[in-house]
Formats: C-alpha cells, structure tokens, sequence
C-alpha cells in the first residue's frame, strides 16, 4: 500500500526559498499522479500544485504560478515541490496525497490518505 511522507518544510523569510520532498514507499510513485496540498491556520485545505503520471502534465494554483514547480524522480520514489520568492501567505501545513493516474491531474481525484504534513512558515 503506498505511503507517502512530506518533509523540507521550515522558517524562512519573505523572499526565501525551500523545496518540500514527498516520498513514497510501500508502491512504485510513477502510477500515481501526486498532488500538493496545504492548510493555513483556520482555512480549508487547498490544492497547491500536482503532477500527472503520464507524461508529467503538471498544473499550479493562481496564487503559486510563476514561483513554485512541482517535479518528480521516479528512481527516487520522490516528488518535489520547490518554492520560491515564499510569501507570508504561503505560511501552512503542506501535505501530498496521491492522486488518480492519467493524463492531467486533478486536485478531487485524491485516492489516499492524508500524511502528517510538513509546517512552512515564512516569516521575517
């Protein structure tokens, strides 16, 4: 069954970079698509960015376009999230999640359980 454990998460300042990791075990990564996810304090739970299992199709929220990219090594069983020019409103607990395989990717075709996150905090 696959399992999947986000970490790189931290403290960093506005401006800052960080790249989250999603690492899979128990089930080869490349089937699934994989999205991220992430939930600020007293909001819901939004979907960040994901990545297809076919061909890579990759798709990015409005509000990270243009600073975040989602990529995956399917030798390492991992995907990553590398995030740039941060913003205090990307200030949340970022999780990834698998999603159904395909062409596209699509953020309600989730199809396993949540992990425990990892904590983003970017502030000065």
């Amino acid at each position: 069954q696959l399992q999947l454990v986000e970490s790189g998460g931290g403290l960093v300042q506005p401006g800052g970079s960080l790249r989250l990791s999603c690492a899979a075990s128990g089930s080869p990564l490349d089937y699934y698509g994989i999205g991220w996810f992430r939930q600020a304090p007293g909001k819901e739970r939004e979907g960040v960015s994901c990545i297809s299992s076919i061909a890579d199709w990759t798709y990015y929220a409005d509000s990270v376009k243009g600073r975040f990219t989602i990529s995956r090594d399917n030798a390492k069983n991992t995907v990553y999230l590398q995030m740039n020019s941060l913003k205090p409103e990307d200030t949340a607990v970022y999780y990834c999640a698998p999603l159904d395989p395909g062409n596209v990717c699509t953020f309600g075709d989730r199809v396993g359980s949540w992990g425990q996150g990892t904590q983003v905090t970017v502030s000065s």
